[in-house]
């Protein structure tokens, strides 16, 4: 089961975890920044699992991503997200450039950060004056008022838009762009779906050619490979976390053949998934 974080939800949000959530996936439909005030948090990408503490501050751009969030002993896990799309950052940028005369630039220039939708590193000082500050005022609330919200907001992009040049920075402006997240929407929108590149070249507004292009240009690799690599991705996540059957998995990740599911996940994995799973729980017992 895919949870889908929507346009509709606040724009600052506390989130409290009493017990250990276990790995879920998420879409995300805007774009998020979030601070860990108590506990841990798994990113999981691939076979890589990224491991954020208290005080880690991450960036999740908009897409499908993989999550775990763990207790701190009897405390529960705690953190606090903030969501934007590009109309509002745009908004907010204007504004401190108008009003402050803020001279933005961006020369940061990483293969990580270009290539992944995930960014993990500590929070400066005023970055955790801005988290806490907000978790105070959700003591007991939802969530903030709209006026609120805005001030937050625009503190938190000032404190980063106006930091010395790093991965966080540079996603933040990169994310700018309203043409390449209408694009990813429908990209991820369709993971599962038996939608042909052609359709999705249709939904994106493109001639096919153009639609390969951009493609490549976003995930850097074809559209057939990167459909693949996520509904394998999603299977593992559903081998490690539920107990369903392989063929159940197969369907569940637009694998109607359960054979070819099988040849495909141990290309990838080197292990079959029923090995795979097998593996897995021995490592975690």
């Amino acid at each position: 089961m895919i949870q889908q974080e929507g346009l509709t939800q606040p724009t600052v949000v506390k989130y409290v975890e009493q017990t250990t959530s276990g790995v879920r996936s998420q879409y995300y439909a805007r774009n998020a920044v979030g601070y860990v005030v108590q506990g841990t948090k798994y990113i999981h990408s691939g076979d890589q699992r990224q491991v954020l503490q208290k005080g880690d501050i991450f960036f999740l751009g908009i897409g499908l991503h993989y999550t775990e969030e763990i207790p701190e002993g009897d405390r529960p896990f705690e953190q606090i997200v903030f969501y934007y799309n590009p109309d509002e950052l745009q908004r907010i940028l204007l504004h401190l450039n108008i009003t402050y005369r803020l001279n933005i630039s961006n020369n940061h220039h990483c293969p990580t950060c270009r290539t992944s939708s995930e960014v993990i590193m500590p929070a400066w000082s005023a970055l955790r004056g801005i988290f806490l500050g907000a978790a105070q005022y959700l003591q007991g609330e939802n969530h903030l008022d709209s006026t609120a919200e805005n001030f937050k907001m625009t503190e938190l992009i000032y404190h980063i838009v106006s930091h010395e040049d790093c991965c966080l920075k540079s996603k933040i402006l990169t994310s700018m762009d309203t043409n390449k997240e209408n694009f990813e929407q429908i990209v991820y929108g369709h993971i599962f779906s038996e939608c042909s590149i052609e359709e999705l070249a249709r939904k994106t507004h493109r001639s096919l050619t153009s639609f390969k292009k951009e493609f490549r240009r976003i995930y850097e690799m074809p559209p057939h490979k990167w459909f693949i690599r996520q509904r394998l991705v999603h299977s593992r996540l559903l081998l490690i976390s539920t107990s369903k059957s392989v063929s159940e998995i197969g369907l569940q990740c637009s694998f109607p053949n359960t054979s070819h599911f099988i040849k495909l996940f141990k290309k990838a994995y080197g292990h079959t998934p029923s090995s795979y799973r097998t593996a897995h729980r021995k490592e975690v017992a």
